[in-house]
């Protein structure tokens, strides 16, 4: 009897701030940016708070914040 899971993959990404913007980089290397004016709550917060993050179907949600961003 073969064996199978129909839990997905875990993808990985890498999350940074720098210079007013949002940096999430995939696991293929690609890189995305977003102006942290587009997320005032990103904008105002603590570094606890930044790295409070989970990464979800659609994109990344930061928990502590209620804020989700679609990639």
């Amino acid at each position: 009897m073969p064996l199978f899971t129909s839990r997905k993959q875990e993808k990985k990404v890498k999350v940074t701030f720098a210079n007013g913007l949002l940096f999430v980089e995939k696991a293929d290397g690609k890189q995305q940016a977003f102006p942290l004016e587009w997320f005032p709550k990103l904008l105002n917060a603590t570094d606890e708070e930044r790295e409070d993050w989970q990464q979800t179907e659609k994109g990344i949600r930061f928990n502590k914040l209620d804020v989700d961003v679609s990639l």
